[in-house]
């Protein structure tokens, strides 16, 4: 099975992985019209880029100027679409007179990597699975600026950041402890946080009681998948990612076997046992074509080292 990039004409531009429930989905427009790929762990994914990547737009809106953006770009959006997609984010405090409600939530991607941060309450969990969260709890529930006070109350009272670079969530992704550890992390957390109510916690944001959910076997990590072939299902190669890919280019390919999944990044096996990580906020406004097999023909980064594997794979 291959991912049902477009095809040569049909102008589907992938707009980046999706987490509406527990599997992932990429999401797919052209024009106004949307659909999406349901993703599957153990089936091919494969494409090769067209020509130059352009500005995806903002807030459901073509970019006026066909802007043409930078191939590292995670963004994938011109100057311009950024300022106006970022206006009417949450995360600008523009809409004080939000009715919905809110929730407070602790994430953890890591032994000392955790943070706070709210999301509508409507959308569930979905938050936290694109943001790659491995395991968290909610904390509490309210009106939108009362989630926003309790955020920066425990910013400053607990030391915990509200952002985490995605290069340092895949570098302890790959090194996770077990379970029981990180439930336990979650909940010394928790339990310092609750311990602040009644010293800057808003009145009108209800605590929630804790409950860790875990992600690992939502994101297939850990586990090792099987792929189909024609004596029966196969074991696919599992190994901690130590490459990710650092741009598209005109003719690059990335292909392989899919094996895990958290937030954006897709975890591919590819030839020579290997497993390369594919941020898929880099393949926005990009044109694809389909490609099966299993290539990767892009530039590529080392995961935590730093070090930039220059030319083409």
């Amino acid at each position: 099975m291959t991912c049902a990039v477009r095809e040569s004409g049909g102008g589907w531009w992938c707009s980046g992985v999706r987490w509406p429930g527990e599997v992932p989905e990429l999401g797919w427009s052209r024009g106004g019209r949307r659909r999406v790929s349901v993703l599957a762990y153990g089936a091919g994914l494969g494409f090769r880029a067209v020509g130059e990547r352009h500005c995806v737009g903002a807030r459901g809106n073509v970019c006026p100027l066909g802007a043409v953006v930078p191939g590292r770009s995670t963004g994938g959006r011109c100057a311009e679409c950024a300022r106006l997609d970022r206006a009417h984010s949450v995360a600008a405090d523009t809409m004080a007179d939000d009715p919905r409600t809110y929730r407070v939530y602790l994430a953890w991607f890591g032994p000392g990597l955790v943070k706070v941060g709210i999301t509508g309450e409507e959308r569930g969990a979905a938050r936290l699975r694109e943001q790659g969260a491995v395991a968290f709890s909610w904390l509490g529930r309210g009106p939108l600026m009362a989630a926003r006070r309790t955020e920066e109350v425990l910013r400053a009272a607990l030391g915990v950041p509200d952002r985490i670079p995605y290069a340092r969530k895949r570098v302890e992704r790959g090194h996770l402890p077990g379970a029981d550890e990180r439930a336990a992390e979650v909940a010394e957390l928790y339990a310092r946080a609750a311990a602040l109510e009644g010293r800057g916690w808003p009145e009108s944001l209800e605590r929630l009681p804790l409950e860790v959910v875990d992600q690992v076997g939502i994101f297939g990590l850990g586990r090792a998948p099987e792929a189909e072939a024609e004596s029966g299902p196969v074991p696919l190669p599992v190994s901690a990612p130590v490459r990710a890919v650092r741009e598209l280019v005109d003719g690059g390919v990335v292909a392989g076997r899919l094996v895990a999944a958290a937030g954006p990044d897709l975890h591919l096996a590819v030839t020579g046992g290997g497993v390369v990580v594919l941020d898929t906020r880099l393949i926005t406004g990009w044109d694809l074509a389909a490609e099966s097999g299993s290539d990767v023909r892009v530039p590529l980064i080392d995961i935590g080292g730093g070090g930039v594997q220059g030319g083409l794979f």
